[in-house]
């Protein structure tokens, strides 16, 4: 039962572990609240540029040292297009315009991550080309370059690439 409150955020006052709707879920005693524990919800973006790939080297854990797609989580008030678009700015220093949909990636993979990972195509359109933010390194790489990738969300998007681009 990882990640159930302990407390009401409502009145403060201690939960109780019941089943409701289904499943286990803290419930406050005194004001009726039931707590839904609800997925993180991350944006990423495939950018493709002259048969290369955009990939940022981590430089936050987990999965230090590795590369991924540019991605980060969603604000609650934020459209993921927006959100994607905003990531791969503050990673890369690229603007980019987000196309269609590419995948949605289901999966936690550490106590911190995201459930739901929302991978869009995008074009980039301006900018230049400099790692930010929590990237150590922006690079685009070429099929037989592709350096050791972290999360599996970017690892299936990535094989993907290299088998239908």
């Amino acid at each position: 039962m990882d990640g159930l409150i302990k407390f009401c955020p409502e009145c403060g006052k201690e939960v109780e572990i019941l089943p409701r709707f289904g499943r286990m879920r803290a419930v406050c005693a005194a004001c009726g609240r039931i707590h839904f524990q609800d997925p993180k919800v991350a944006a990423s973006a495939l950018v493709e540029e002259g048969g290369k790939i955009l990939l940022v080297k981590r430089v936050m854990t987990p999965m230090r040292g590795t590369w991924t797609l540019p991605a980060g989580f969603v604000e609650a008030d934020e459209d993921p297009r927006a959100a994607a678009a905003r990531e791969v700015l503050e990673e890369t220093g690229l603007r980019v315009e987000i196309g269609e949909l590419f995948d949605v990636i289901y999966g936690r993979e550490h106590k911190r991550g995201a459930s739901i990972v929302i991978v869009y195509r995008a074009v980039v359109v301006g900018g230049t080309l400099q790692a930010q933010d929590d990237a150590e390194e922006a690079h685009f790489f070429a099929p037989d370059e592709i350096p050791e990738l972290g999360f599996e969300a970017t690892k299936r998007v990535v094989e993907w690439w290299l088998k239908n681009r």
